[in-house]
This record gives structure tokens, sequence and C-alpha cells, in this order.
């Protein structure tokens, strides 16, 4: 489950890297008139053969380059066309939202639980000991399990709270909590963000349709151990703008965990997953970070997807999600009146994948699997 946060980091790396991709000239100096092809001059003064012969062949190259340039250029603008070129659908819209379901006295509930207010993020680390990623494991392999079999109630006509439902009938039958559940008044115990939702969607009576997509976001809290996970399921027949936007979030996430390890920056994971992303012209969202979990729901380190400067570094022991949210247009976000509910300021399809990890001397082990 993402948490919310408001960064201000520059962007200059990124916006010429876009510029680049994007077949602009980065420099306004001399040495852009070969990259642009431009025509080339000389002093006014004899040129000997072997000059001559020199500017000859560095025409020849300045047009060969040009032209190979503008070939790819074009080549770009086409497959960025052919990526983004999706059916405006119908704007998602509220649909009734049924009461919470109880949860089973007798399962250990999280200390949130039974307050509408939302809890600080703690600025505790959260590493473990053998004993702790034991449970670490067991907590997440019970959510992707329960996500995985979420996923198989996809298809058209299917509300988003009979998923609910069944997610969290699944989860107390484990003899664990849904997390969201409660978490900062949070109505339901699973979050549903369909199309244009960037993410915490609330399941409510909208059927899902034909071409829709749609994130599902299960926690759950076992012995003591929150395992957070998510992925982006398609509906039906969905359009290859969005299947490739899909396609790519989860090679996003895949990238982001490849450069964890002990001794690894934070910074590192943006970086990774912006450089997929601009690849096709994709938003990074900005506002979603990832953030440890264990013990605690969410806490520090805050792991941001877009490219940043923050400092630190990971540490073996160290469990915190992952979970980019790009976007098929702007990276603008827009909270309903609900508080929770966050779509696209233009409407455009988004989508989120995530993963727990704990953090290894050589690597990193995805949690939220089994």
């Amino acid at each position: 489950m993402a948490l919310a946060f408001v960064a201000r980091v520059a962007h200059s790396s990124s916006l010429q890297l876009s510029a680049c991709f994007n077949g602009e000239a980065l420099s306004s100096s001399s040495n852009s008139t070969l990259f642009m092809g431009a025509p080339l001059t000389f002093s006014g003064s004899a040129l000997s053969g072997k000059q001559l012969h020199s500017r000859k062949q560095l025409v020849v190259f300045s047009k060969k380059f040009s032209g190979l340039e503008e070939a790819m250029r074009i080549k770009r603008e086409r497959e960025l066309k052919s990526v983004k070129k999706v059916t405006r659908r119908p704007p998602l819209r509220r649909g009734r939202v049924s009461p919470r379901l109880l949860v089973p006295d007798h399962i250990p509930k999280p200390p949130y639980a039974g307050s509408n207010l939302l809890p600080e993020i703690s600025s505790e680390y959260q590493s473990h000991d053998s004993e702790g990623i034991v449970h670490m494991r067991a907590a997440c392999e019970l959510a992707a399990r329960v996500l995985d079999n979420a996923g198989k109630l996809v298809r058209p006509s299917v509300t988003t709270n009979e998923i609910d439902k069944a997610v969290h009938q699944m989860i107390i039958d484990a003899g664990a909590y849904p997390s969201p559940l409660g978490y900062g008044g949070f109505p339901k115990s699973v979050c549903t963000s369909v199309n244009e939702c960037m993410c915490h969607g609330i399941p409510d009576s909208r059927q899902l349709q034909d071409g829709d997509i749609i994130n599902i976001d299960v926690t759950v809290y076992l012995n003591g151990y929150h395992g957070d996970t998510s992925k982006t399921f398609l509906c039906g027949d969905v359009s290859d703008a969005m299947k490739h936007l899909v396609k790519v979030t989860e090679e996003c996430l895949e990238r982001g965990i490849a450069v964890c390890k002990d001794g690894a920056s934070f910074k590192k994971i943006g970086k990774r997953i912006s450089e997929h992303a601009e690849k096709y012209g994709y938003g990074v969202v900005e506002r979603f970070v990832g953030h440890g979990v264990g013990s605690i729901f969410h806490s520090e380190p805050l792991i941001y997807h877009h490219r940043n400067d923050q400092p630190g570094h990971m540490v073996e022991g160290q469990t915190f999600t992952i979970e980019p949210i790009l976007t098929l247009g702007s990276i603008e976000c827009i909270t309903w009146p609900d508080n929770w509910t966050t779509v696209t300021a233009d409407g455009s399809p988004a989508a989120q994948f995530e993963h727990s990890i704990l953090i290894t001397k050589t690597g990193a082990e995805i949690l939220t699997t089994y």
C-alpha cells in the first residue's frame, strides 16, 4: 500500500534524457550543427587538396549521421504513437460503498485498528533477526497467495466489492488481519484501483468492464508482521496500449529490485525505474512512494520511484516495499473527497506493481511470492 509524499526533486537529468529520446538537440553549441546536419562553414583562406578531401568526408559523414538520426527519430515517434493510442474510456465514478466487514475477535489486530486517525510514518528502519525474517516470510507468502486468488476473480461484471469480500474471507480464514481495514479510516480490506485510479481505490458496487485494468493491493497482518503486495490485472479484452503499460510497469519493478543489495544506495531504485519507463514515454508518479514494512505497516525508508538525490544505503536484514506507478499521460493526480481514491489528473490509465523485499548480502529476496 503506497504512501503519499510530495517531493520536490531537480529533474535536469531526466529532462535531458527525455529530450534526447525525442530527437531534439541537447546543445546549441557549434558541435550541434554536425549532429543536426547543418551546413559546415570554413574560413575564407585557401584550402589544400587534403583539406578539401577532409571537408567532403565530413559533409558526407554529417549527412549520413543526420539521416540515421532522422530515421531513428521517426521510428521512435511511430512507436510512441502506436503505444499511446488508447480509446478514451468513460471516467471512473464512485459506486455504493457497503459497510466494512467484521474481523473475528480471536484474530490479533494491529495497533491502529479501531481508530480513524492516520498513523504517523515511523522513523524506524525495520531490520530483522532470523525469527523476524521467518515471520515476514509467512506474512508475505500469505499476501501473495491471497493476491493471486483475488486476481482469478477479475472478469467483466464482477464488482470490486465482491473482490473485497473474497479477499477479506481468505485473510481471516488464515488467522490474519487485512491491514488496510481501518487504517486511517480506510473502510475496506483491500485497495482496488481501476483504470485511471493510481492507487487506494475503495471497493464498491461498480462492475468491472471489458477492457478495464485493475490493481489489487493486498496487505495482511499475521503474527505481528505485515506482508504487502499488489499487481495490475487485465479484465477481458484490454487494448494493446494498456497491456503494454502494465507490462512495462512490472518490468520497472523487476529492474528496481535488481539493484538492491547490502550497501546499495536507495536512489538507484528510482534511477533504474525511470530509465526503463522513459524508453516508452511513460510517466513515473512521484507522489506515492514505497516504504519500510514489518511489524509496522509504514515506516522509513521512503522509496522514491523517480530520479532523486535522497541519501541512504540499504542494510542486510532490512525489509521494505518497491511499488512504482506508471501512467500513459500526466503524473499529476486528484484525490477524491473520500480522501483515498487518487486518479490521474488527465484521466489517463495508470498501472502499479508491488513487492515486499528483504535485503541480503548479495541482493534482495522477494518475500511476496510462493
